[in-house]
């Protein structure tokens, strides 16, 4: 079982939605995050003065997959993401050391679904 999470624009959730849905890969947690990369934030000059480090609007996108849908899933965000500009996001894989079904009590794989 792996854990993936990804930080993207968030002009791109949508159709990376739309690609994990073809993919069947339905439980995605979507949260609005701030952050910044290599580019730093936007630079802006206010009063004269070159101001940076700015955070900017990001989403975060946290999966629990089965092995089986680890490359899919990993396929997915990169084709829904990429614009090819810098700032596109990141993709993180952990090992998702265990999973457990809270309504049902079931664990590990198929607590995932």
């Amino acid at each position: 079982m792996k854990y993936i999470m990804a930080v993207i624009q968030p002009d791109r959730v949508d159709e990376v939605l739309r690609i994990l849905e073809e993919k069947e890969i339905h439980l995605v947690t979507v949260t609005n995050v701030l952050g910044r990369g290599r580019q730093k934030g936007i630079s802006e000059v206010y009063r004269g003065h070159k101001e940076g480090g700015r955070l900017l609007k990001k989403v975060k996108l946290e999966i629990a997959v089965n092995e089986a849908f680890v490359k899919p899933t990993l396929d997915a965000i990169k084709e829904g993401a990429r614009t090819g500009h810098v700032g596109d996001g990141k993709i993180f894989v952990f090992d998702l050391k265990e999973c457990f079904r809270i309504r049902t009590g079931e664990i590990g794989e198929v607590a995932i679904g």
